[in-house]
């Protein structure tokens, strides 16, 4: 479709400018502020060629698009990318908040600038192939390759407790991973392929189907984080600097959602329909219990981050429910939570740089010193709230519409959790935000800058806009919804028939 591979520059431009900025010699104040710049147009410039995609997308095709194919090792594994409707909102996601990441540690970051930036323009190559990836093999390593510069930005650039938070992080995830590396090999000595497109169409046996869905959810379970294995979550936010925390929330997790559409349900889909219950459990279970775990964190980061995995749980429930409304929810939820959460990360960014803590009882009456940061966090606080009208509401009416046609009961409860959500998030603003004034260091506390109001603008934006009009996002997935929900009932129902016949 395209004249030139698009996808390869959007996924390796990022690399290119980390080799630049490590190529880069002189005094370390110079190197530092050239490495900012590079950073800053590297990541702008692949958010600009990410665009073409959206603009030369053809939404009403569920086909791959942008197919770039090369033969790679062994014969049997290709160099092999694409993107179709539901791999393209992720990529833009990604794309997008790389600049702002940049933006927001501007300032905030100042020792190994270098390296940190580095750090950053790798984990974005890895993260945009991660979507594109139309090879297992191509896909497993770019979706474990992100590991590593994360473990970096948690361990070198976080907190007082990095180093235990930077390896619990990395351990969860590889021991998820090494399940699912065995699972690609037994994938592929029965299809005698590697190409995810021919994969998703070949009909595995239900014995196969049955560990190969556990092996797989064992990676993505971690990744998402689905509760229990949540646990590493939290400690990993509290840790990671601001822009580390964005990343993590508003992209890493998403790849778990996103395996779970790529090869759970197109792939595995009789073990699906068959753990439809367990999946349904688990995602009550993280949306009732870490919104009750949120409500008595004292700490703003650790709330917002066990509000992820609740928002997580409606993901989960929306894709397994098997309908067009649930997994197209779950799309959109996941877009929505990644704009809504990397802006509340940014939002304890700004006053932690400020005041250097976290807690909530060290803020109150931030209304009168700092306006402009009151209402942007109130949107982003509404937004999480799933209130009508912002980004977040869409995706947890979808979802609930998606599982309540499938399991009245699930939905039921999951509603339990809206509320929830609104108790914990509107008890943090309210004390942050109209608390009492009691501490003098609070008097002398600034309103946002430019920079930081320059962060904030396109996130407030995308969250009113696209509460009010979903159809730019729901429009580019809806053809691949379409059929990988209509492939998955037809799966069913061959696999029932064929039972009948016996």
């Amino acid at each position: 479709m395209a004249s030139w591979p698009i996808l390869s520059v959007t996924v390796f431009l990022p690399l290119l400018g980390a080799l630049f900025i490590m190529a880069m010699r002189g005094e370390d104040a110079s190197v530092a502020r050239n490495a900012r710049w590079v950073a800053m147009w590297t990541t702008l410039l692949t958010f600009v060629i990410s665009l073409i995609l959206v603009w030369r997308f053809d939404p009403s095709s569920p086909e791959f698009q942008f197919v770039e194919r090369k033969p790679w090792l062994a014969g049997a594994i290709s160099y092999h990318m694409g993107v179709d409707g539901i791999s393209l909102p992720f990529v833009i996601l990604t794309t997008a908040l790389m600049p702002l990441c940049i933006l927001a540690s501007w300032l905030p970051i100042q020792r190994r600038v270098k390296e940190y930036m580095i750090a950053f323009l790798v984990l974005e190559t890895l993260m945009v192939g991660t979507f594109t990836a139309l090879d297992l093999t191509l896909f497993y390593l770019f979706f474990e390759g992100g590991l590593i510069p994360m473990f970096l930005i948690i361990g070198v650039w976080g907190g007082p407790r990095r180093v235990y938070a930077s390896f619990k992080f990395f351990l969860y995830t590889l021991l998820g991973s090494v399940l699912m590396l065995l699972a690609i090999m037994a994938l592929y000595w029965d299809a005698g392929t590697t190409d995810i497109p021919t994969l998703m169409h070949h009909a595995f046996p239900r014995s196969l189907q049955t560990w190969a869905w556990f092996a797989f959810l064992a990676s993505f379970a971690v990744k998402l984080p689905m509760w229990p294995v949540h646990t590493w979550l939290p400690d990993a936010h509290v840790e990671a600097p601001t822009a580390g925390s964005v990343i993590l929330a508003a992209i890493l997790l998403k790849m778990g959602g996103y395996g779970f559409l790529r090869f759970s349900l197109p792939m595995f889909p009789l073990a699906s329909e068959q753990f439809a219950p367990l999946i349904f459990t688990l995602s009550v279970v993280a949306i009732i219990y870490t919104a009750l775990v949120a409500l008595v964190q004292e700490d703003m980061k650790k709330l917002i981050a066990y509000s992820s995995v609740a928002h997580m749980g409606f993901v989960t429930m929306g894709i397994f429910a098997g309908t067009i409304q649930g997994v197209g929810g779950g799309i959109f939820q996941m877009v929505s939570h990644g704009i809504i959460s990397g802006a509340l990360f940014l939002c304890v960014g700004v006053v932690y740089d400020r005041m250097h803590t976290r807690e909530i009882a060290a803020y109150g009456g931030l209304v009168d010193r700092m306006p402009l940061y009151a209402a942007a966090f109130m949107v982003f606080t509404l937004a999480n709230v799933g209130l009508p009208g912002t980004t977040g509401f869409v995706g947890e009416f979808l979802t609930l519409i998606g599982t309540f046609r499938v399991n009245t009961p699930v939905a039921t409860l999951a509603t339990v959790g809206v509320i929830l959500s609104a108790a914990y998030a509107l008890w943090l603003y309210r004390k942050v935000i109209f608390g009492k004034l009691e501490k003098p260091s609070l008097a002398r506390i600034l309103d946002l800058d430019g920079r930081e109001m320059a962060a904030f603008a396109p996130l407030v934006i995308l969250t009113i806009l696209f509460g009010v009009y979903p159809k730019p996002v729901i429009d580019v997935s809806q053809a691949a919804v379409s059929a990988l929900v209509e492939n998955y009932h037809q799966a069913l129902g061959a696999a029932k028939t064929a039972e009948l016949a016996k």
